[in-house]
């Protein structure tokens, strides 16, 4: 599919994967209309049609996708382990509210492709094995990701239903990114995740420099420019609905994210402490990229010492 003149609505424009997404699909010719909700956006120069719009109200996503050919759905709310810790029915009734009635204004438009940006939270615990995408509900998800990890799975559901068991289906394709980050994330100490909260840490020269929980715990992350060029590699060349793992394909702890991040920003001489009573998440998470190789021809390019130098710099810019 040649994205040259489409009409793409990209939801959540103001965040991490949205606000990197919506210049790379002008660059393909694409008429973009972004919307936001608390963060505004740039307008790139009037190329992009910007739209306020709290997408919890029917009225609102009916206004968003009027005239779209597709639809790329990055908006919700999310949080680290704190978050979810402390406010779990956060991340669930206002995104069930939110991604039902997209899904609903969507199909009602005669939306061509529907593009959610998923989550592997809602996968249940696979120790070091790498999980596939068919093992989705094969158990409970892990517990401290239980209400953000059923919502994700409504939202799964919903898209199936859309796309393969109506009379007149919308093509839906649900990718699963592992842990994203890179320049625009949440640097929030309430609401950010691992990385942000690492390097806001490192920058401001902790002492000492408390890491929350062992620092053992295993992450497969990617830098958001991997994810935004699996966006599009999808919508180009996706003709089914599906659903996709998305990670680096190398698993690190969070001991050796932090010991890079204390090499890059020259901080070799950090009192460093472990706090295994502060809230975590998953000890392990790697999944199997088989289907993203085979379907997208992708593979990962940015290594984890480049999207941290990135993400380093761009933080000590703009903090």
């Amino acid at each position: 599919m040649d994205l040259n003149g489409c009409k793409i609505l990209v939801t959540g424009a103001s965040g991490l994967v949205g606000g990197s997404l919506v210049p790379r699909l002008l660059q393909t010719g694409a008429q973009v209309r972004a919307t936001f909700r608390n963060r505004t956006i740039t307008d790139f120069d009037g190329q992009v049609e910007t739209m306020a719009a709290d997408l919890t109200d029917i009225h609102a996503c009916q206004r968003a996708v009027e005239g779209m050919d597709i639809v790329i759905h990055c908006a919700a709310g999310s949080g680290g382990a704190a978050s979810m810790t402390e406010r779990p029915m956060a991340y669930v009734t206002s995104n069930i509210v939110m991604d039902s009635l997209l899904l609903d204004a969507s199909y009602r438009a005669g939306i061509k492709k529907f593009l959610w940006l998923g989550s592997t939270t809602g996968y249940p615990p696979s120790g070091e094995r790498l999980i596939r995408e068919e093992e989705m509900f094969d158990g409970e998800p892990f517990e401290k990701y239980y209400f953000v990890g059923w919502a994700k799975r409504c939202t799964e559901i919903l898209c199936r239903m859309y796309g393969e068991k109506l009379p007149k289906k919308m093509l839906t394709i649900v990718l699963r990114p592992t842990s994203i980050y890179g320049p625009g994330e949440d640097f929030d100490p309430a609401t950010s995740h691992v990385i942000p909260a690492l390097i806001r840490k490192v920058v401001e020269r902790r002492d000492p420099l408390e890491v929350w929980g062992t620092g053992n715990d295993v992450r497969d992350v990617i830098y958001v420019d991997d994810v935004v060029d699996v966006i599009l590699r999808a919508l180009t060349s996706i003709d089914e609905s599906v659903a996709i793992n998305i990670g680096h394909g190398q698993a690190c702890s969070v001991q050796e994210i932090l010991n890079l991040l204390l090499e890059l920003d020259c901080f070799p001489d950090a009192n460093i402490t472990f706090n295994a009573s502060r809230p975590t998440t998953i000890p392990i998470r790697k999944v199997d990229l088989s289907r993203a190789a085979n379907l997208l021809n992708f593979q990962a390019k940015v290594s984890l010492r480049e999207g941290l130098a990135k993400t380093l710099a761009w933080y000590r810019q703009n903090r």
